[in-house]
């Protein structure tokens, strides 16, 4: 098929335009489509076969972004993914970007460990009148703060919809209001 402007060489871009319903083609070789700006740099690439490894391909290769690495022991967080451990300590900063919404998801949106205490523990640490055991619970700030961190995972989970979430997130708060150390 020839070129429908100049008419003497082989039209290798083809324009199809619809406009209120009404479909027009245009067949253009490749200098006449140049100068009316169908095949200009900016539109395919270079050539139209720029275009069509564009639309085929996904574009020209991008530089992949550069993968964090621990700098104690060099472990790359893709190296992690693989193998699903950690080097060192050193790799929890260095992947912490990646790793709170991961540690996220596993603990029920807790990021940070609290800790346990057995009840068993409690149970004879006030029988025997000592507080060592509820040393090892905090004071009154430390658990205001775990119960203001618990009732912000709360409102999270309750704008999520995550009802299941929301409703052990309510309990543990209440028993942490009623002095159980065993909600955190």
């Amino acid at each position: 098929m020839l070129c429908d402007d100049c008419g003497e060489r082989e039209a290798t871009i083809h324009e199809v335009v619809i406009r209120n319903g009404q479909r027009s083609e245009k067949h253009l070789c490749e200098h006449c489509a140049q100068s009316s700006g169908l095949g200009s740099k900016s539109q395919t690439g270079g050539t139209t076969s720029g275009l069509v490894q564009g639309l085929v391909l996904g574009g020209p290769a991008r530089p992949k972004p550069r993968q964090p690495i621990c700098p104690v022991c060099d472990m790359t967080y893709a190296r992690f993914r693989e193998t699903e451990l950690l080097g060192c300590p050193g790799c929890y900063k260095a992947f912490e970007p990646q790793l709170t919404p991961l540690l996220g998801r596993t603990h029920e949106g807790g990021t940070h460990h609290v800790g346990k205490v057995p009840k068993r523990a409690l149970a004879l640490s006030r029988q025997e009148g000592s507080l060592q055991t509820e040393s090892v619970l905090g004071d009154a700030e430390t658990r205001s703060a775990r119960i203001a961190h618990l009732r912000h995972l709360l409102d999270q989970a309750l704008r999520a919809e995550h009802y299941e979430q929301a409703a052990r997130l309510r309990d543990q708060i209440g028993s942490l209001e009623a002095g159980d150390p065993d909600a955190s």
